[in-house]
């Protein structure tokens, strides 16, 4: 399994909710908050995910988040 596999499960999982990068790298034990950013970014614009600016549903920050309709 992979760590794009592993990021869209969490997303999905939290859904329609978003999540910021930097939550998904504490919560998937990630190395480092870039490897989630490119992940993130790899996934908006398919299959339902998206990025925007929004408050993250785990630690109520604005920023920039993803979630999947």
């Amino acid at each position: 399994m992979s760590v794009l596999d592993d990021v869209a499960r969490f997303v999905s999982r939290l859904s329609p909710e978003p999540v910021c990068d930097d939550c998904i790298t504490a919560k998937l034990e990630l190395n480092g908050r870039q490897h989630a950013n490119l992940k993130t970014r790899q996934l908006s614009g398919s299959d339902g995910f998206e990025r925007r600016k929004h408050v993250c549903s785990l630690c109520g920050e604005t920023k920039l988040v993803i979630r999947r309709h």
